[in-house]
């Protein structure tokens, strides 16, 4: 099955990559199915998975290979990550000011961005929605990568970080539909909300491709760039959604156990 993906055009490869995440944002979502309601103590646990799984592959599959790309080029190492990477967050931040969106578990009156009239639902998908681009981003550079020949990328660790991130997509469709199932809205309705978030994801990997494929040159800055922002989505939005429970311990061992999950499939994959 490897060496099927491994034949198949690099844009092609970052959109089944990025349907694959997008899959399981959808199934996360589809619970509201089966469940009215989700447990909080699980719900803050698999946020903090979440987070903790990010955080691995902002590292392991992003920032590290920027490093030694640039080393390999006979660059200052730290450079262009240092840059790609505050380009990131700063990315993030700017987005945060000029879309409205609501984070998971605040009241509507917390609502960031401009002022707006907008459901609550339709406030909830963006925010997911804005920082699931990072992650397509990111899974579509890993890809682009290997086209390019770049050393220290390999099929295998792109497919680690696409593993990595879908996992994590899990839960995050499950918390923006299940409160929207709480709150009344219809188990359909609820569902489409929840993989709604995670449909921009396909189309950031072919983007982040093929802006590799163009520039390879950027690489380095490319790679650090989706690690800062996913790293800016964690400190913003999962870590502090995990605590809002108060189930601190629970959260803080969902954030370890999926930094190691995340750490084992790159190092073993890649």
């Amino acid at each position: 099955m490897l060496s099927t993906f491994a034949e198949l055009p690099t844009l092609l490869q970052a959109l089944c990559a990025g349907l694959f995440t997008w899959f399981l944002t959808a199934a996360g979502a589809a619970c509201v199915f089966f469940f009215r309601t989700v447990n909080r103590k699980l719900l803050d646990g698999m946020l903090g998975f979440a987070a903790g799984v990010m955080i691995a592959a902002s590292y392991w599959s992003l920032l590290a290979p920027a490093i030694e790309m640039t080393r390999a080029a006979g660059g200052i190492p730290w450079l262009p990550p240092a840059i790609g990477f505050l380009a990131g967050g700063a990315f993030l931040w700017s987005i945060d000011k000029l879309i409205p969106h609501l984070h998971l578990g605040f009241p509507l009156s917390e609502a960031e961005g401009p002022k707006t009239h907008w459901q609550r639902s339709v406030l909830l998908v963006l925010a997911i929605t804005m920082h699931n681009i990072p992650e397509g981003l990111a899974i579509g550079v890993a890809i682009g990568a290997i086209a390019v020949g770049l050393p220290d990328n390999s099929l295998a660790a792109a497919l680690a970080l696409t593993i990595g991130i879908g996992i994590q997509n899990f839960p995050e469709g499950l918390a923006v539909a299940a409160p929207l199932r709480r709150e009344g809205m219809s188990r359909l309705k609820s569902f489409w909300y929840g993989q709604l978030s995670g449909a921009v994801e396909p189309a950031a990997a072919v983007i982040g491709a093929a802006a590799v494929l163009t520039m390879r040159p950027l690489l380095p800055y490319a790679l650090s760039f989706a690690a800062g922002a996913m790293i800016y989505v964690v400190v913003e939005e999962l870590i502090p959604e995990s605590q809002l429970g108060k189930n601190t311990d629970l959260a803080t061992v969902g954030t370890l156990l999926g930094f190691t999950v995340m750490m084992i499939l790159d190092v073993a994959l890649g």
